[in-house]
């Protein structure tokens, strides 16, 4: 098994507050349908995930 083949952890932190604006956690940065889709998600798709996931918070941080 290669390590994309297992499975990561789930990125919630507990602070379950959606934006009502873009639609996202305020905890996690997750979709809701990114959250919906965890469950059933295959290995694969969860990394896809994460890396969207590392990419918003990237677009977040204030630029210098």
């Amino acid at each position: 098994m290669t390590p994309s083949d297992a499975h990561p952890a789930s990125p919630c932190l507990g602070i379950c507050l959606m934006d009502p604006a873009t639609r996202m956690c305020r905890g996690c940065l997750r979709t809701v349908e990114e959250i919906r889709a965890w469950y059933e998600a295959s290995a694969a798709e969860k990394w896809a995930i994460l890396a969207h996931l590392e990419a918003r918070r990237r677009d977040r941080e204030p630029r210098q």
